[in-house]
């Protein structure tokens, strides 16, 4: 197996994988956009959102069912580049620095999600594990999950 933890930015890539199937099902389910922040680690990481409120424990189970639905469908993870002015047309570039230059990275998980990123990614989302959401809180409209792989 590769070792997904030679990057500069130190980043996990089964859990930075997980985290934009994570930041997809919530633009799903609930209408809002990816988060805003977040902290990828191997161990835990956790994800900001503007949300209006906490999710409940239902909400939890059905955010970890969904995401963990399309981890086990077993979908490539593939990347692309777009002049940044397409991708401008297509993706919110707000969390790109400038000096990405005009070619934008989209990391694409198979037809599910598609995001401009600079992170480490699996090939394949059957390298990702089991998403677990530890914890969520919600204070001052920002709602914050916290996940482990398993």
């Amino acid at each position: 197996m590769e070792d997904y933890n030679k990057n500069p930015k130190d980043y996990n890539a089964p859990m930075h994988s997980a985290e934009h199937i994570l930041n997809q099902t919530m633009v799903r389910m609930f209408g809002c956009g990816r988060a805003f922040s977040a902290h990828i680690e191997k161990r835990k990481s956790k994800c900001d959102y503007r949300f209006g409120r906490n999710l409940t424990p239902e909400e939890i189970l059905q955010v970890e069912k969904k995401v963990n639905g399309v981890i086990q469908s077993n979908v490539p993870v593939t990347e692309s580049f777009l002049t940044r002015s397409e991708a401008g047309q297509r993706f919110n570039l707000t969390r790109l620095p400038e000096e990405s230059g005009d070619s934008i990275r989209v990391i694409t998980i198979g037809d599910y999600d598609a995001c401009p990123c600079s992170g480490i990614h699996v090939p394949s989302t059957k390298e990702i594990g089991m998403l677990k959401i530890i914890s969520t809180d919600w204070n001052d409209g920002v709602l914050r999950v916290r996940f482990k792989l398993q």
